[in-house]
């Protein structure tokens, strides 16, 4: 069974930066790859960044060259540095953990996330 747990969330002032990290447990990184998602008040969940042996690494535009996705030697250990952080960056982030099944399936694995608050 595969658990995932992020950390590194909190509160910091608009232009800091933050580093989240996601623990994979029992999960084997391969074709489907692991992910950071967002999700802000009144908002839906969406893709901040991802990274598979595939495709390798995914950022979506919004974040592009803010964020950096990176893997610890473990490569079940995700991080996303956060830099120059602005408020509308307020929301809580998952760490999705994607298990294949099957030739092409995947399975998806969520934390519990973490909160991270921006204020001006």
């Amino acid at each position: 069974q595969v658990q995932v747990v992020e950390s590194g969330g909190g509160s910091v002032q608009a232009g800091g930066s933050l580093k989240l990290s996601c623990v994979a447990s029992g999960y084997i990184f391969g074709r489907c790859g692991l992910g950071w998602y967002r999700q802000a008040p009144g908002k839906e969940r969406e893709l901040v960044a991802g990274i598979n042996m595939i495709t390798g690494t995914k950022y979506t535009d919004s974040w592009k060259g803010r964020f950096t996705v990176s893997q610890g030697n473990a490569k079940n250990v995700l991080y996303l540095q956060m830099n120059s952080l602005k408020t509308e960056d307020t929301a809580v982030y998952y760490c999705a953990a994607d298990s294949p099944i099957g030739a092409t399936g995947c399975r998806r694995y969520w934390g519990q996330g973490t909160q991270v608050t921006v204020s001006s």
